[in-house]
């Protein structure tokens, strides 16, 4: 299993955050920790709704963890985007 380490889970938190605001279009209004945020949040929602589905989180690699990363973090701003009436 891959330990990441604080620094680790904050360059993929960032990462998926930026991607998910690219593909969501709300890159404009976020800075570099608003990405950091959304895609830590996202991947513990992303996370916790693979688990729902039967999916084993464990273990499943660094490309897998960014993914998880980027669903939830695409997830979250969509439901923000909802909440807050923005497109």
């Amino acid at each position: 299993m891959l330990a990441l380490g604080f620094f680790g889970w904050l360059i993929i938190g960032g990462l998926a955050g930026w991607i998910g605001s690219k593909i969501m279009g709300t890159d404009a209004q976020q800075g570099i920790v608003l990405n950091i945020v959304v895609g830590i949040i996202g991947g513990l929602l992303g996370g916790f709704l693979l688990k729902l589905f039967g999916v084993d989180v464990h273990g499943g690699g660094l490309i897998f963890s960014f993914l998880t990363c980027l669903l939830g973090a695409v997830i979250l701003l969509f439901i923000v985007g909802k909440v807050t009436g923005r497109r």
